[in-house]
This record gives C-alpha cells, sequence and structure tokens, in this order.
C-alpha cells in the first residue's frame, strides 16, 4: 500500500516501476468513495501499463467503476467514447453548464409582479346583494352625484382605469383633495382637522375648521398636487410656529389643542426615533432606493419561523422605510412604540406610554451600541459634551448643564452620557 499527495491542484501524476515484469491482476483505488478528500485521493483516473516505458495500455480508468450507493454519474459515458468524440462531449457538457449557471443567476435575480390586462366580463346589478340573483347590466360608472365616467359597457380595461384616476383626481371631485390635505395636515400637527382621517361622512367627526380644510384641499389641486408643496406651505404657517408652550385657560377649554391655541407637541413616531438615533451616531445609511433590509432571521420549516436578530450591523442601518416589514410580527425594540402590525392599515396610529417603551429603548443591544457608535463621534472631552447637545437638540448647551454632564462623565462615562441623552423627552419629542 502507498499513499501519495499530488503536488498540483486538480490533477497529477505518478509512475510505479518495477524491478522486474510483475502480473498486476488486482488493483485497489481510493478509499474516498464520498469525495471527502478530494484534494488527496483521485476519483476520476486513468490506469495505464507498459512494458518497455513507451506503449502505454489503459488497463482501468474511473468509468468501470461501480457507482458509489447506486448513484450514477450522469456523465460517466463519456469514458467509453473515442478520445475525438469524448472531448467534444466534454465541451458541449462545459456549455451546457455554463448555460445552467446562467439561468440560475436569471432566476434568482430581481423579480416583478407582471400581468396582461384582460377584457373584463360583464357586471350586473344583484338583487339585494345576492351574487346569484342577477339582474339587468350595468356600465363601468362612479357616484352620479359627483360625475360619470361616460364610459360603454364594453370599455376596455385601460380606458375603465384611466377613467377612473382622472375622475379620483379631478377638480369636480372634493372627496379626494380634502382627505388628501387633511392627511398631509395629521402627519405635521399630529391630528387631522377630521379626528377619523378615513371617515368623512356620518359615522366620523366634523371638521374643527372646515373653511381651512376647503382652502387646504384648493391649494393642493393649485399647486398640482405637489406634496412638497403643501409642506412647505403647513411648516411656514404661524400655526405649526407657535410656542408649545402650556396655558392654564386655554388648557381649561380645549386640552388637546384642536383649536390650535399652541402647537402640540407629542413624540416622535417609531421610524423616526430609529433613524434619528442613528442619525445622531452617524451611522444612517442615506441610499436610497434597493432592496430592504431584515431584523429578522428566518428559519423555514414546516411553516416560517422568525427571529430576532441580536445584533445589527451597516446593511441594518438604514432608514426604517426600507425595511421588509414581516405581517404578525414586531421589532422588540420600536414594535412597542405604537407601530401597527404589517398585517393591519391603520390611518392613524395610537399613542401610548408604557414601561416596556422605556425599558427598550434605555437597554436595548441597538440604543447601547448606536451609544457606543456617539461617544466614538463626539469623544471624551467638555467640547464631546457641547457637540452632543448640538446634534442631539439641535440647541448649544447651558453652562449648567455642561457642569452636570461633566460630573456625569467623569462618574460613568461618555458612552453612558450617549445613552441618557437618547432617551430624553427633548430628542424624542416634537415641541
Amino acid at each position: 500500500p502507498r499513499s501519495w499527495i499530488s503536488n498540483e491542484s486538480g490533477k497529477g501524476w505518478v509512475q510505479i516501476e518495477f524491478a522486474e515484469a510483475r502480473r498486476v491482476d488486482r488493483i485497489e483505488w481510493a478509499r474516498d468513495r464520498e469525495g471527502n478528500f478530494s484534494d488527496r485521493l483521485a476519483i476520476e483516473y486513468r490506469i495505464e501499463l507498459s512494458t518497455d516505458g513507451k506503449d502505454w495500455t489503459v488497463a482501468a480508468h474511473s468509468g468501470d467503476r461501480e457507482p458509489y450507493q447506486g448513484k450514477a454519474d450522469p456523465n460517466a459515458f463519456v469514458a467509453k467514447l473515442p478520445a475525438a468524440k469524448a472531448e467534444r462531449a466534454r465541451a458541449l457538457l462545459g456549455e451546457i453548464a455554463s448555460t445552467r449557471g446562467r439561468i440560475s443567476d436569471l432566476e434568482n435575480g430581481p423579480k416583478a409582479w407582471v400581468a396582461n390586462f384582460a377584457q373584463p366580463g360583464a357586471t350586473h346589478r344583484l338583487y339585494r346583494g345576492d351574487p346569484m340573483a342577477k339582474r339587468e347590466e350595468v356600465g363601468p360608472d362612479a357616484l352620479e352625484v359627483i360625475g360619470r365616467l361616460g364610459l360603454a359597457r364594453n370599455a376596455p380595461e385601460r380606458e375603465r382605469r384611466v377613467a377612473l384616476a382622472k375622475w379620483i383626481g379631478s377638480p369636480d371631485n372634493p372627496l379626494t383633495a380634502r382627505v388628501a390635505a387633511n392627511r398631509l395636515w395629521q402627519f405635521v400637527f399630529g391630528t387631522g382637522l377630521v379626528d377619523t382621517p378615513s371617515d368623512f361622512g356620518a359615522n366620523g367627526t366634523l371638521p374643527t375648521h372646515p373653511e381651512l380644510l376647503d382652502w387646504l384641499a384648493s391649494e393642493l389641486v393649485a399647486g398640482g398636487w405637489s406634496v412638497k408643496e403643501m409642506f412647505r406651505l403647513l411648516l411656514n404657517s404661524r400655526a405649526f410656529q407657535q410656542s408649545s408652550g402650556p396655558n392654564a385657560v386655554a388648557s381649561r377649554v380645549d386640552a388637546d389643542s384642536r383649536y390650535l391655541w399652541r402647537f402640540p407637541p407629542r413624540r416622535l413616531e417609531a421610524e423616526a426615533i430609529r433613524d434619528s438615533i442613528l442619525a445622531a451616531a452617524g451611522t444612517l445609511d442615506l441610499r436610497m432606493g434597493g432592496p430592504g433590509f431584515h431584523l429578522f432571521e428566518v428559519d423555514r420549516e414546516n411553516v416560517v419561523h422568525y427571529h430576532a436578530k441580536e445584533e445589527t450591523g451597516p446593511a441594518e442601518w438604514r432608514r426604517m422605510i426600507y425595511l421588509f416589514k414581516i405581517r404578525q410580527e414586531q421589532d422588540a425594540v420600536f414594535g412597542v412604540f405604537d407601530c401597527p402590525d404589517g398585517n393591519q392599515v391603520i390611518p392613524k396610529r395610537s399613542r401610548s406610554t408604557t414601561p416596556l417603551q422605556a425599558l427598550n429603548l434605555l437597554n436595548s443591544r441597538f440604543t447601547m451600541q448606536q451609544a457606543e457608535k456617539m461617544a466614538e463621534r463626539v469623544g471624551e472631552s467638555e467640547e464631546g459634551i457641547r457637540k452632543a447637545y448640538r446634534i442631539l437638540y439641535g440647541r448649544p448647551a447651558t453652562e449648567e448643564e455642561v457642569s452636570d454632564a461633566n460630573s456625569f462623565v467623569a462618574a460613568h462615562g461618555m458612552v453612558a452620557f450617549c445613552r441618557a441623552m437618547l432617551n430624553t423627552n427633548e430628542f424624542l419629542f416634537v415641541f
């Protein structure tokens, strides 16, 4: 028995010379039938014999072997072919493997849902809503009180969609612009002029300022439905720029500031809190577009299980608009900040204050990690303290605050100081 390792990766040859002619009636070759030691044992081979060292005769080759556990090599037939045909076969097999690789790359590339519009079937009025009790045929149309679509019964699907879109955005349709303007107001002030953003009907609440809502709706339409222009209008308004300071008399009459006697302070939403922490730490990835990121590890068994990632890195430090939202699963830290489940459509989020919010934001691995990054960003000095105030609060620190912070940093370190600052109301609330 001999052991041998080739000095060339993936190939090699060995020659055994006998002192005299010998009868070779048995050759045992390769103990590695499962291919676990491909660096030292040949699986594909050819054994040749010669009596003079010039003329060689093939005595055996790997194609003669019984396949391991009945798993035949689909390309074993090549060894039986004449040399010229075998070379051609290997070239074709290489092209097949290359083509399969390109197909696999295409299958694993970006995917998109595409479809062809089909002509819809006839639509009938249903007696008392019963789908089995069809009455006369009706054509595609909208609410007559707002305006007709003016389509034929056999209008193509594409024309129906275009007509519906124009009807929804028509200046003669006052509802769309009012609902949109109310939502934009809600994003800026926390509560819409109509407190039920998805219900402007009899079951909803009346607008606190109906004339203002109508004016905002007309401005939205006149501005070409530009959301940016509407936000510019709202953010430059006196209502937005006024103080959020309390007033005892006004609070007794209108505690929620529905009549805009002050700017209503509120906590940032879950997504804005996370993005703000990353921005303060200097780790926020502002790249736009591309695939989203995950905060869960996926375990695929009979059913899919999701496990929260224990550690996050630059791949997860993007804005939360790119978070891959999983239905019925919540991020352990920011899910408690009234972030709705991905299985629900929520026009207006609830606002709660719970111990879990404070505990998660103070003690989570994410907060500690970003506090460390922020401490590295500002540095361990009094100037670092002043820089932290400017980054987090958008204002300079007072001398009293600097003095207190110096004492805190001396006792507990800059990381603990940044961690505490990330949990303050001045950072988490809009005033």
